[in-house]
């Protein structure tokens, strides 16, 4: 079931189109990706499912509804800007912020008790915003987004500011929020973290979806068929055995180990390739060569065809 979804949203500043016939499906118990470069679409689309904006055409469902502005509750959105005053202490200020999203006084000071002690800022209760560094605003705000245990959660850059410790801390609570039935939509730069959390994403590029689809799937559409082989053995041996048929991308060696980079042709398969080499060398391991959701991202909003080159790591 789709906990939310967009059919053909279109969204116009002035002569600008930001969003062109936009459609996305956020299925239950996900984290989907929403991709691009700057200026792609991704921010306005964000502003239109908080209604802070609505679309000029196009519709928008939540668990099969239209949205409604009822429905606000039942979203928690973490803006890449911080949006906490500064002036407010940290305490005060979240009490607040749960109030907002329907929360009684009792059982927002009793979430937030629990999750200021699982995130170690029980001490920062009477602190000031404006007293706390970049990352530890941040961790207050990702408290508070989450605190009226939302059903839909956008997340825009969620580990900006954090150090390497506070954004594994962050991207454990954001899997175990997913895995208690939150569904989550992704907005980062990182595709190292979209490889890491999404299961779908899809892709804006000049106000357009240009690529959707699961994380899974999207990767073995865009395989080059490329391996990487280890083995011992004469090298010049191994080169005349895969002369027809294959093309050689990168060889060398590591003292008695030889590495090569081998693209298959003509419909060949990874056991043709072995069939090929084997009575000539010893193989010691062959490893498909996937494309990363960055050379993805890349070849895409570019157009152009993924190239691995011969440094390429999995």
């Amino acid at each position: 079931m789709d906990v939310f979804s967009t059919q053909n949203v279109v969204k116009k500043y002035d002569n600008y189109l930001a969003l062109d016939q936009v459609s996305i499906k956020v299925r239950s118990n996900t984290i989907f990706g929403l991709l691009g470069p700057n200026g792609a679409g991704k921010t306005s689309l964000i502003r239109i499912i908080n209604q802070i904006t609505g679309p000029d055409s196009g519709a928008l469902f939540f668990n099969g509804q239209t949205l409604r502005p009822e429905h606000i509750e039942k979203i928690g959105y973490l803006p890449e800007e911080r949006g906490l005053y500064k002036k407010m202490e940290v305490g005060e200020q979240a009490l607040y912020l749960a109030r907002l999203k329907g929360l009684s006084r009792y059982d927002a000071a009793k979430r937030l008790k629990i999750w200021f002690e699982k995130m170690e800022i029980t001490s920062w209760w009477n602190k000031k915003i404006e007293e706390l560094s970049k990352g530890m605003q941040q961790k207050v705000q990702f408290v508070v987004t989450v605190l009226h245990e939302p059903e839909l959660l956008i997340l825009d850059e969620p580990f900006s500011g954090f150090d390497p410790i506070n954004a594994n801390m962050i991207k454990n609570e954001i899997l175990e929020l997913k895995n208690k039935g939150t569904s989550i939509i992704f907005s980062t730069h990182n595709m190292a973290s979209v490889e890491e959390l999404c299961d779908d994403i899809a892709l804006l590029n000049k106000s357009r979806i240009i690529l959707e689809g699961s994380v899974k799937e999207i990767k073995k559409d865009y395989s080059t068929h490329t391996y990487k082989i280890d083995f011992s053995g004469n090298i010049v041996a191994f080169t005349n055995a895969i002369w027809t048929g294959f093309e050689l991308l990168d060889k060398h060696s590591d003292g008695n180990l030889n590495h090569a980079t081998v693209r298959l042709l003509n419909q060949n398969t990874p056991n043709q390739l072995l069939e090929a080499i084997i009575p000539h060398v010893m193989v010691n391991g062959l490893q498909e060569v996937i494309p990363s959701m960055n050379d993805i991202f890349i070849a895409r909003v570019n157009n152009e065809k993924i190239e691995l080159n011969a440094n390429l790591t999995e």
